[in-house]
């Protein structure tokens, strides 16, 4: 380990910090939480004014507010991408098309000859994704024959048997329930225009192998038991599926806090009977709106938000800058952070039906799933506050991810051992991750709160340290499920393992400290594209960002060093910093589905080097 001293970066990194935590402090709320923007990728508002039309509210306004934010986001070859400065994606430029078609945009117009010509040469409506030709049976543009079949009798599969509706993790299967019933009853409706100029006329090659030829076969009789199901049985299925629905929506209206369930949820719902003057189908449209943005850039939705984890991080970042522990802000946050524990059951207690309730979700109201990530930040964020009624939710919470461990030590984002790849297999599922299995990220989190807890020595945590220490990539680096990617996971993971007792020598550190070194930018800063999913030349490369530098100065803070390295990465957010005390970032460095679907948290490029330059400066505690 290297100490070095660059004469002024101390005085330097100190302004930075100052002005970064002031600005964070701005963007508190009055009742203690933090909030930023959750940007995703325009199918968010194209599905929006699709969903509208199904139900027979979309306005003028809201189509040409909407087209004009999805208009600007198209780039200069006329297609639009997953994430700033992504590869074009043919299902988001069909859906996006289709959206400007709503808007009146004529056919002929250079930004849709561009697109359209992009789409057909790309596979057009046949190549496009499961989802995106749903959306298109629905309007007759495409055949619900030709889509792949999930019938509803699937809710009555108990949890033991393989494809049961828990086999999903919690945002498939809140997306999956309703696709049953809108796939059994096959609602057209009427579109305003046909999308001949879309289709390519040539069907893709079917090159499934093993499970996915098998699954194939599976598709082929249920497409024939569809023509004949048997009447009692799809009654009851379709009824167990709404009951199931209606039970899982949130008290702002929504499911899940995500935009695939609610979408879908309201059109079954609604295409079983439920009208719009509808007490669910009401508040599932009224909550639409917390969701939705309007300024000068148009009117666009998040697909989710995070207040629970935006507020946690901001907490874990003021606390990491030498904020004291009664610190009016924290004392503020933390009261609103214990109102917002989760007290009741939810699905992860099929799993785990002995295990008692605790801990945090992500959003507002989303009870029903809490999650590990959110729990274990939660947990060390109150702890960085001299908050007492804190205590008895952080007993909770420990209580909670004890229970949730998965078998194999690791921990799940949403649920214990969501594990059984077998769904992944069916040709439903072609779009992002279906299931929770434990993740390098999630589990690291869990790790450093409860070894700050004092737990290191339990069987929970020793058996998660295994898990992580057999997770790590030859190269020395984790993977990161929830934020991109090889940087993030060995952020994550390298600061749980110094706080479980692994000490900073040891072999699986000083490889991540490596990696880490050898994947510095020439500017001083990190970065990694999010096409390190899928192509494994993009692993550890990328422009620099600031929630990205972050990240690994954080991994080697953690493990001592003070090396050339890290005075260059805090250089770098130096001088990278906005006069206001925050810095840009046009990335996209959180993580939905990995290799189909990604978040630029906008308080990612506040946070992180808040607590970066705290712990840098020693204001960790």
């Amino acid at each position: 380990m290297t100490t070095t001293e660059v004469p002024g970066l101390t005085g330097a990194a100190s302004a930075a910090v100052e002005a970064a935590r002031g600005h964070l402090l701005g963007l508190q709320s009055p009742e203690g939480w933090w909030k930023a923007e959750l940007e995703t990728n325009v199918t968010m508002d194209a599905e929006d004014l699709l969903l509208r039309q199904f139900l027979g509210i979309r306005s003028d306004a809201d189509t040409k507010e909407a087209a004009r934010w999805i208009r600007a986001q198209q780039r200069d070859d006329g297609t639009w991408a997953n994430f700033h400065g992504g590869p074009a994606d043919l299902s988001t430029t069909i859906e996006a098309y289709v959206a400007l078609r709503f808007a009146g945009d004529p056919v002929d117009a250079p930004h849709m000859r561009t697109a359209a010509a992009f789409a057909r040469e790309a596979g057009g409506i046949e190549g496009s994704r499961v989802f995106t030709r749903i959306w298109l049976a629905l309007f007759g543009q495409w055949s619900w024959d030709d889509l792949p079949v999930m019938p509803p009798e699937l809710m009555f599969l108990p949890s033991r048997v393989p494809l049961n509706v828990y086999d999903w993790a919690c945002w498939a299967r809140q997306t999956i329930v309703p696709l049953t019933v809108l796939g059994s009853l096959r609602p057209v409706r009427d579109l305003p225009f046909d999308l001949p100029e879309l289709r390519s006329g040539v069907a893709p090659p079917d090159d499934a192998t093993g499970w996915g030829r098998a699954f194939n076969a599976l598709d082929r009789v249920l497409h024939v038991y569809e023509k004949a199901p048997v009447r009692p049985l799809r009654r009851a299925a379709l009824r167990r599926a709404a009951d199931w629905i209606v039970a899982r929506q949130e008290a702002d209206g929504c499911w899940g806090g995500i935009q695939p369930p609610w979408v879908y949820s309201l059109m079954a719902l609604h295409e079983l009977g439920y009208g719009l003057d509808h007490p669910v189908i009401k508040r599932g449209l009224d909550g639409l709106e917390r969701f939705t943005i309007r300024d000068e850039k148009g009117r666009r939705l998040e697909a989710c938000q995070s207040p629970v984890w935006d507020t946690v991080l901001a907490m874990n970042a003021l606390g990491d800058a030498g904020a004291p522990a009664d610190d009016p802000a924290l004392l503020c946050a933390a009261a609103w952070i214990v109102g917002e524990e989760v007290r009741g059951p939810g699905d992860w207690s099929v799993r785990r039906p002995d295990t008692p309730p605790g801990g945090w979700a992500f959003e507002f109201d989303n009870d029903v799933y809490p999650d590990t990530d959110d729990t274990a930040e939660a947990i060390l964020a109150l702890r960085k506050v001299s908050y007492p009624d804190a205590e008895a939710p952080i007993e909770r919470a420990i209580r909670w991810l004890n229970g949730m461990a998965s078998r194999d030590g690791g921990f799940g984002a949403f649920d214990a051992d969501n594990t059984r790849e077998l769904c992944t297999k069916l040709p439903f599922c072609d779009f992002g991750a279906v299931i929770d299995p434990p993740s390098a990220d999630v589990t690291a989190h869990v790790v450093e709160a409860l070894a700050k807890e004092g737990l290191a020595e339990t069987t929970v945590v020793k058996r998660a340290v295994v898990w992580l220490l057999k997770a790590q990539e030859a190269d020395g680096s984790w993977f990161g499920r929830w934020g991109a990617n090889h940087v993030y996971g060995t952020g994550g993971v390298v600061p749980a393992l110094i706080a479980a007792g692994v000490g900073p020598g040891k072999p699986a550190i000083r490889r991540a400290v490596a990696w880490l070194e050898e994947h510095q930018n020439d500017d001083g800063g990190w970065g990694e594209d999010l096409r390190s999913y899928e192509d494994p030349a993009w692993i550890g490369r990328g422009a620099s960002t600031a929630s990205q530098t972050a990240w690994a100065l954080l991994a080697l803070l953690a493990a001592g060093e003070r090396s050339p390295a890290v005075d260059a990465g805090v250089q770098w957010l130096v001088d990278n910093q906005r006069p206001d005390g925050n810095w840009d970032e046009e990335e996209f460095t959180g993580t939905g589905f990995p290799g189909d679907f990604y978040i630029n948290y906008h308080l990612y490029r506040l946070v992180f080097p808040v607590s970066a330059l705290g712990r840098y400066l020693g204001g960790a505690t």
